[in-house]
Formats: C-alpha cells, structure tokens, sequence
C-alpha cells in the first residue's frame, strides 16, 4: 500500500548534480524511481558553462532537474513538490577553503539543512525519509589505542609540534606513540574545521528535528570518495583529482608533512550503494553508519600510484609544509554499516585507482589551479 514507507517512488537528491548526486540519480534512475535534483551548478564543480560540465550532462534530460540554491525557500518548494524522500547533498565541501570562508559555508550547509527542516516542518508534503550527508570531517582526529588510557581521541595537532616536523598525534599525559585504529560511530566527535562544524550541525539537525515530524532519518559520514566523473578542475577538494591533474600538467607534486598522513578512500560505486541500503531499508532508520573501507593508505602512496598509473614522471617532493585544521589520520571502522545494513565495500584502493585513471585519462587536461588555492591559504596564515 502507500502507506508502506518502504515504497517511495519519488526521490529528490540536492546537489544531485554532484560527484554522488548524480551517480546515486543514475543508479536509482535504473532501479525504477523517479528522480528530482536540486543543484545551483556551481562553477567551482561545474565551470563556468555548465552545459559542458560531464556531471551536469549525465543526468540532464534524465532526471526532474530544479536549477536553484538551498539557501532560496522558493526553489525547495518548487523542488519538494510531490516527494517522497530527500537525499540531502548539497554542501560546500573544501576543508581547507572552509576556514576562510566561513559564512558561505555555514549559510549553504547550516542555513540551507535548517531551511530544509523548517519548510518541512511548517508545510504539507509527504516526505518520510530524510539521508543526510554527513562526514569523517565531524570526528575531528580518529580513534587511537594509547598504552596508558585505552581508546583515546586526540585534539588539533598544534603548530609547536609541526613547525618541528612532527606531524603524529599527541594525547596528554602519555609519552608512548598512539596506535592507530578504525574510528566507530561512537567515537568522540569534535571536527577541527570549519567544514568538519557544518557537517555535524547538518546532521544533528536532520536527527534531532526528523523524528518530530515522523520522519526517518539517516546520515552517512562519507569518508575521501573518489571515482571517474568526480570534478578535475576544482582545486580545493579530492586529493586524487588535484594530484592527477598536477601530474597531466607535469607539475610537481608536493606531499604536505612526512607523507605519511592517511586517509579511507572509498570508491563512488560504493557509496552510492551504501546510499541506497539507507534509502530503502527500515534498518537504516535513525542511524548514522560510516561509509569507507576501512583501511588507511598514505598520501605518499597515492603520489607514487597515480605517477605509476599514468606513466608520467614528475618530482615528487616531501615537503613539511603542513595547513592548519587538516587531520592526521582517519580511517572508518565499517562494523555498525555491515551488521545492520549488510554493506560490504566491494572497491579496493588498487581496483578503483585504476578505473579513476584509465577515466582521467579519456579527459581533457584541465587547468592546474593548485597554485592559487594554496596562495589563496597562505594570504590567510593557514599554510606552513
């Protein structure tokens, strides 16, 4: 019956236009749902014509499409109409770049999650599913054993320690180095950037205010998602595109600190399933999981597997420049999502890397803006 929540027929995805927006659109597209998007097409995604943007292009004419902002009341009513459920992606998403541009980011993804729950709260609709996009960014610093005190969960890493090259973790009070382990949906969170603060307001936002309504929530902390399709021109977000993009410019890559900073990067196909189990099971409801898989690979890693991949040789220089708010470490532990939603990442780092270059290698070379951005960071006193 259409009682049933279970059977949603119409999805609306904000930023569906996106990196996973328009990937999740195309996959539910196939499972038989009718899809809306919202998305403003913003240029640093897009560029400045978004007719030509391939994101943009792979759903236009296939989906709903609602040209509009999040921030604008108008353009969710008009997006809402008739809705089902909502996948809520639209957000700023440059951890860096939020530290200085603070108040866009809290208007797009406060302001625009808190207009989102007031229209739904103050109107008639018949919305009875709410996934939100949430973030690794929230935990801050991840999860570490410590000799002395068990699981721990270190604060910012302070400018003392960096400027003097030691880039790990500290906890007070014990001498011993900390032993890294899987961050859990428990964990403490405390995000150290302005990003990281947006995304944990945007979900407990969505947790708090949904069941009020009788509507189901979800939220998914995304860990580093990357796969053909994601955006080669924007500067300041996806390490892999920023990387690739320097290395097809024959550009030098400079790993910030020792290297050794690690990050779970989880395949797009991936996520976009991980989404849908959140969509359509009853199990999901109320739950926030993680979605990564759950190993930690080193950004100097990366540099020499993307080189290798592409077969172009440029310098690959390990710096000690560090920026301020960036984490050290941070990989998901994948228990909750596997036992309550049976989601088994089925993307290794190796596998996806090699479908993410073989695609960078179809596209054009884009324009290397990795000089501006970090321009931009040292003007701010952010960039050591």
């Amino acid at each position: 019956s259409d009682n049933n929540p279970y059977i949603m027929k119409n999805i609306l995805i904000t930023g569906g236009a996106g990196f996973i927006g328009s990937n999740l659109a195309l996959k539910l597209l196939k499972r038989g749902y009718q899809v809306t998007v919202l998305d403003s097409l913003a240029a640093q995604i897009h560029g400045d014509d978004p007719d030509r943007s391939p994101l943009y292009g792979s759903i236009k004419n296939k989906v709903r499409f609602v040209h509009g902002d999040v921030t604008v009341r108008e353009d969710w009513e008009k997006a809402l109409k008739d809705q089902d459920a909502i996948v809520h992606l639209a957000a700023e998403t440059g951890t860096g770049q939020s530290m200085y541009e603070i108040q866009k980011y809290t208007e797009t993804n406060i302001g625009g999650t808190s207009l989102m729950l007031d229209i739904l709260t103050n109107s008639k609709h018949r919305v009875r599913k709410v996934v939100v996009a949430s973030s690794r960014a929230i935990y801050g610093e991840g999860r570490y054993l410590s000799r002395t005190y068990g699981y721990v969960y270190p604060l910012s890493r302070t400018e003392e320690y960096m400027s003097q090259g030691d880039f790990e973790c500290k906890y007070p009070g014990e001498p011993a180095p900390l032993t890294l382990v899987g961050t859990t949906e428990d964990s403490l969170i405390h995000p150290t950037s302005v990003y990281g603060i947006t995304k944990h307001v945007q979900e407990q936002l969505v947790m708090t205010v949904c069941p009020t309504l009788g509507i189901a929530p979800v939220a998914f902390r995304y860990q580093n998602v990357y796969g053909p399709g994601q955006s080669l021109s924007n500067p300041y977000t996806g390490i892999l595109s920023i990387f690739s993009t320097r290395i097809k410019n024959k550009n030098g890559i400079n790993v910030f600190e020792d290297g050794k900073e690690s990050r779970d990067f989880v395949y797009i196909e991936d996520v976009v399933d991980a989404t849908i189990a959140g969509l359509e099971k009853e199990q999901a409801d109320g739950e926030s999981f993680n979605v990564g898989t759950g190993v930690a690979t080193d950004v100097l890693t990366v540099a020499e597997t993307l080189i290798e991949k592409y077969g172009i040789e440029v310098p690959v220089t390990v710096s000690g420049n560090y920026r301020l708010g960036d984490i050290r470490h941070n990989y998901a532990d994948l228990t909750k999502i596997k036992t309550k939603l049976g989601f088994e990442p089925r993307w290794s780092f190796d596998r996806g890397i090699r479908q993410f270059t073989d695609w960078v290698n179809t596209q054009d070379i884009q324009k290397d803006r990795y000089e501006d951005s970090i321009e931009e960071m040292k003007t701010k006193g952010l960039y050591k």
